[in-house]
C-alpha cells in the first residue's frame, strides 16, 4: 500500500483490472457519428458521494473489515455490470476508415481502491467548497497515446471511516453521454445491492446515429482566430475550478427581471436565463475585448427528438450542439432578455428531428466546425440536472447525496461550463443549481462577483 500526498490522506490498494462476471462477444463494433466527433474522445469524470443512513457522522463508524467488504461488493457489482456492458471492459482502437472502433476483448475495467481517515461529513460531502479534494477522489488514468485513451471506463472506490463511500468513474465520452453514464451508474448499484440484473438493459445499436453523405450540409455558425475575442488572462496552464451555487430565489428574481425588461409574459426557463447571465459574465470575468466575437454552444440532448426514437437502454452519445454568436460589445450592450430569446430559439431549432438528422449527416459528410478553444472567446454549456445521476435510488444502508463533474481533461478547460443538481443534504438550496466553471483566479474573483449579483436582484 501507499500514502498519497493529498489535502486528505488516503490510503491506496494497486490497481486492478476487473473482468466481466462471465463470458462475453469478443467482436469489433462499431461507433456512431456522434460518437466519432473527435472532442468527445477524453475521460469525463464524475464522483458519486454516497452518506451511510446507520452510522452516526461524529461516531467512529464501521469497523475495517466492513468498508474492506464494502469496495469488494463494488468490484464485485461492477464485474457482473460489465457482463451487460461487455463493450466497456474492451478497448477503443482506430478503423482503417479513420473512425473509432471498440475491441470486445474482456481486457478488463482499471480499478483503483482507497481508503480515508477522515469522515466525509469534515469534506462536506464533496457539495462543491473544495474541488481540489474531490480531485483526489477520481481515478485520473494517464492511458493516451496517438490512438487516444485505451480504456473506455476507469474507476476509484474511497471508503470513509464514517460508513459513507465515493465512486469516483471517469468514462470515455466517445462511448457514452451523461445519460448513458447515469444508465451505467445506476446498473453497478442495482448489482451491488443485491439484484440478479439491471432493471434496464442496455443497448448498443450505434447505427442509428450513423449519418449519410449529404449535398446540403450544414452552416456551422464558427469564430476563427482573426475574429475571437481574446483575454488578458489566457491563455494560460493554471486553471481554478469553482462551483458556484445559485439558490431558487435568485433564479426566480433573475427570471421577474427578464419578464420585466422585456415588456412581454413570455416564459423564459431557468437554463436560458442563467445560461445568458453567465455567458456574459464570463465574457466580463475575462475581460474579453469589445469587438471581438464570443460563441455559445449548448449540447442538447435528443433521445426525444429523433423521427426513429431510440431504444431504453441505450447509452451511446445522442447529444447535437446548437450555437449562438455575438461580439462582445453585442452581449454586454444589449439587454439580457434578448441574449436568452436567441438561445430559447437556438435550442427550438436543436430540438427540431430534420435538425438533428442534417446535424449527424453533415458529421459524416466531413464537415466541421472549428472552434478558438482555450481563448476564452467560446463557451459550451452542457446541463446536468436531469442526467438521473441524483434519482432516489435504493442503496440499502447507503444513501446518494451528491454527484459533481470532476476537472481534469475536458472537464479541466475554461471552455466548458456545467450546470448541475445540488447536494441532496442541503435542503435550504432546493430548486437551486450548481455552476462549474474553470477560469484563471484573476478572471474566477470576479466571475463569482458577477454572479453574486444575481442576489441582489430586486
Amino acid at each position: 500500500m501507499a500514502t498519497q500526498n493529498t489535502p486528505f490522506e488516503l490510503v491506496m490498494k494497486d490497481v486492478v483490472l476487473i473482468k466481466p462476471s462471465k463470458p462475453t462477444p469478443s467482436s469489433i463494433l462499431p461507433l456512431s457519428t456522434l460518437d466519432n466527433i473527435p472532442f468527445l474522445n477524453s475521460l469525463c469524470h464524475t464522483l458519486h458521494v454516497f452518506r451511510s443512513k446507520t452510522h452516526d457522522l461524529d461516531e467512529p463508524g464501521c469497523p475495517n473489515n466492513q468498508l474492506l467488504d464494502l469496495a469488494d461488493v463494488i468490484k464485485a457489482a461492477i464485474s457482473k455490470a460489465l457482463f451487460y456492458y461487455y463493450p466497456l471492459a474492451g478497448r477503443l482502437v482506430w478503423h482503417t476508415d479513420g473512425n473509432f472502433m471498440i475491441n470486445c476483448s474482456a481486457e478488463g475495467v482499471p480499478f483503483l481502491e482507497a481508503s480515508a481517515i477522515c469522515h466525509l461529513s469534515s469534506l462536506h460531502f464533496l457539495d462543491g467548497t473544495d474541488m481540489e479534494s474531490a480531485k483526489q477522489l477520481v481515478f485520473d488514468l494517464p492511458s493516451q497515446d496517438e490512438s487516444g485513451y485505451h480504456y473506455p471506463l476507469v474507476f476509484k472506490v474511497t471508503t470513509f471511516p464514517c460508513g459513507g463511500f465515493t465512486i469516483g468513474m471517469g468514462l470515455l465520452h466517445t462511448v457514452g453521454d451523461g445519460v448513458g453514464a447515469s444508465q451505467i451508474l445506476k446498473a453497478i448499484i442495482e448489482l451491488a445491492r443485491g439484484e440478479s440484473e439491471p432493471s434496464v438493459k442496455p443497448v448498443w445499436e450505434r447505427e442509428r446515429l450513423k449519418g449519410s453523405i449529404t449535398e446540403q450540409p450544414l452552416l456551422f455558425d464558427s469564430v476563427d482566430e482573426a475574429s475571437a475575442a481574446v483575454s488578458p488572462f489566457l491563455p494560460t496552464e493554471i486553471l481554478v475550478q469553482e462551483c458556484i451555487k445559485v439558490n431558487s430565489d435568485s433564479i426566480r428574481r433573475l427570471k421577474m427581471s427578464l419578464m420585466k425588461e422585456s415588456g412581454e409574459n413570455e416564459n423564459f426557463t431557468s437554463f436560458e436565463s442563467l445560461a445568458a447571465y453567465v455567458w456574459r459574465s464570463k465574457s466580463r470575468a475575462l475581460k474579453l475585448n469589445y469587438d471581438g466575437k464570443v460563441k455559445l454552444t449548448i449540447t442538447v440532448g435528443v433521445r426525444r427528438h429523433l423521427q426513429d426514437p431510440l431504444p431504453e437502454g441505450y447509452y451511446g452519445n445522442a447529444i447535437v450542439d446548437t450555437d449562438v454568436v455575438l461580439t462582445v460589445r453585442e452581449l454586454n450592450e444589449r439587454p439580457l432578455h434578448e441574449i436568452v430569446k436567441l438561445i430559447k430559439e437556438s435550442k427550438k431549432v436543436a430540438c427540431n428531428s430534420d435538425y438533428v438528422r442534417n446535424f449527424i449527416n453533415t458529421l459524416e459528410t466531413g464537415v466541421t466546425y472549428s472552434n478558438i478553444e482555450g481563448s476564452g472567446a467560446y463557451t459550451v454549456l452542457t446541463d446536468w440536472r436531469y442526467l438521473g445521476f441524483l434519482e432516489k435510488i435504493d442503496c440499502g444502508v447507503k444513501e446518494l447525496v451528491n454527484t459533481l463533474p470532476v476537472a481534469s481533461d475536458m472537464f479541466g478547460s475554461v471552455d466548458l461550463c456545467i450546470f448541475s443538481s445540488l447536494c441532496n443534504l442541503e435542503s435550504s438550496m432546493e430548486g437551486g443549481v450548481s455552476i462549474f466553471q474553470s477560469l484563471p483566479a484573476a478572471a474566477l474573483l470576479k466571475f463569482k462577483e458577477e454572479m453574486e449579483a444575481l442576489s441582489l436582484l430586486i
